[in-house]
């Protein structure tokens, strides 16, 4: 027996409204219709992709060279930042001072320092999971305990979640914001704003002050937000203090580093070396070199790079080298004190058993010769005479810092003397001052009351006069007389 095949399109009914349907749809639609139901569709899944967020979170890429600056605005945010120990609530006098220039000469920025109790929470709300995801960062920072690591990294992660200008506390702003971009330049062409800070590279060759001739400061400068710059050093310092503690065999915690580790890893020279590369990435004639010699013996600022370079005296005047000026030029902007500079107590420079620190030269040509000349003499001397001449130079600075000493403390009753003096003068000229208005109103109000007296004295008379009775005619009496 034959089976009877099933009609294509089911029960004849169905059939027969199929084909009703069919005969009355053009036949150019039929044939396009599955493209616009799949349309359809691809537009649905396209606006409803963001309602199903997806609870694994995309891996961390790190910046890169090659990744373009996302969300870098023309201009630079009115903010300035500033970094201590404590809020500004709890400052000494010298802080506080310093820290109000910045106030009175820009009103209309806004002002914030982060601290010792609260920067923490800085790097957590905006390189946490919410921010830019980045756990390593917040991790690195919560396990390094060098301070001064901690205020350099602190003031790059600001400069890359923020931007803004930062000022090392003990930075006084000597002119507004609105003269750190010369009127030449459109501020939407920069991205940074950074000044000479040491220029000697006649000494660049030197064993100790080479890696420090050649330098931008970082203890003031300007930085549009999330710039790649910053986040390429802020990934050098973590690679290179995880080296040293790998080669130490130490935590993050416990990490020993000197003087010159720390200048090179996280201070200038580093600070230094990332914008130079900076620049190498972002020139605009592939045939230029980016080295020093562009910005050594600077007279007039100059970008290079979108970043823009001031010349030494604007942020580092007044150094005693590097030819540097002083703080009166037109070109000075801030005045570095040095105050909160202490950080190399615990982090010492390289000293010579006999002959100390070059560093004290200051960079002066025929110190640092001497120096040089006198360490190169030493280690050819015999034992006995090395150790005799450490004897003698160990007595000499036992000596110069004993008269040091003694000259500041005679310097600070001086100082003392005469401020006690001061407010002697002050408080005999205040209590004359009070004398003198006790006087003067004891006067005026004896004199009030005088005019008071005659006043009233006045007023008297007046009315008495007012009062007297006229005078009656005489009554005349005696006899009568009749004519």
């Amino acid at each position: 027996m034959i089976a009877k095949l099933g009609a294509p399109l089911g029960p004849p009914s169905l059939a027969a409204t199929t084909a009703q349907f069919r005969n009355r749809l053009p036949t150019q639609f039929r044939r396009a219709l599955p493209v616009y139901i799949a349309a359809v569709c691809l537009l649905l899944f396209i606006f409803n992709h963001g309602l199903f967020p997806s609870s694994v979170r995309p891996p961390h890429r790190p910046a890169s060279s090659e990744q373009q600056v996302p969300g870098v605005r023309s201009e630079f945010p009115k903010k300035i930042w500033q970094t201590w120990k404590v809020n500004p609530l709890k400052f000494e006098e010298r802080d506080l001072n310093t820290a109000r220039t910045w106030l009175m000469k820009n009103p209309d920025y806004r002002y914030e320092v982060l601290t010792d109790d609260n920067d923490l929470r800085y790097v957590e709300w905006h390189f946490g999971p919410d921010g830019f995801n980045r756990p390593d960062i917040v991790n690195f920072y919560r396990d390094v305990k060098a301070a001064i690591v901690k205020a350099d990294l602190l003031r790059y992660l600001i400069m890359y979640a923020e931007g803004g200008l930062y000022a090392d506390i003990d930075v006084e702003a000597l002119k507004p914001l609105s003269k750190f971009i010369p009127e030449r330049y459109n501020e939407k062409d920069i991205d940074m704003v950074i000044g000479v800070e040491i220029d000697e590279p006649d000494w660049k060759d030197h064993p100790i002050l080479g890696p420090k001739s050649r330098s931008f400061c970082q203890w003031t400068f300007m930085c549009k937000p999330r710039l790649p710059v910053m986040m390429r050093l802020i990934e050098k310092i973590m690679s290179w203090l995880n080296g040293v503690a790998k080669e130490q065999g130490v935590s993050l915690g416990e990490v020993n580093l000197d003087f010159d580790q720390i200048i090179s890893g996280t201070g200038p020279s580093a600070f230094t070396e990332a914008i130079l590369a900076e620049m190498e990435l972002r020139k605009e004639d592939p045939n230029m070199k980016i080295d020093w010699d562009l910005f050594h013996d600077m007279q007039e600022s100059k970008v290079v790079g979108r970043v823009l370079v001031l010349t030494v005296e604007a942020f580092a005047a007044g150094q005693g080298h590097s030819d540097s000026g002083n703080h009166q030029a037109r070109a000075a902007l801030v005045r570095h004190h040095y105050h909160a500079s202490n950080w190399p107590s615990r982090h010492p420079r390289f000293s010579h058993p006999a002959y100390g620190e070059v560093e004290k030269c200051n960079w002066n040509d025929e110190c640092v010769k001497k120096w040089d000349k006198d360490v190169e003499e030493f280690s050819k001397l015999s034992d006995e005479e090395k150790n005799r001449i450490i004897e003698e130079k160990r007595k000499e600075r036992e000596e110069a810092e004993a008269k040091q000493k003694a000259e500041e403390e005679k310097r600070k009753k001086e100082q003392e003397e005469a401020e006690r003096k001061k407010k002697e003068e002050e408080e005999a000229n205040r209590k004359k001052k009070e004398a003198e208005e006790e006087s003067r109103k004891k006067q005026e109000s004896e004199e009030a009351s005088k005019q008071k007296i005659k006043e009233l004295a006045d007023n008297g008379k007046q009315e008495g006069a007012e009062k007297k009775p006229e005078k009656k005619p005489e009554k005349k009496t005696g006899w009568l007389h009749f004519p």
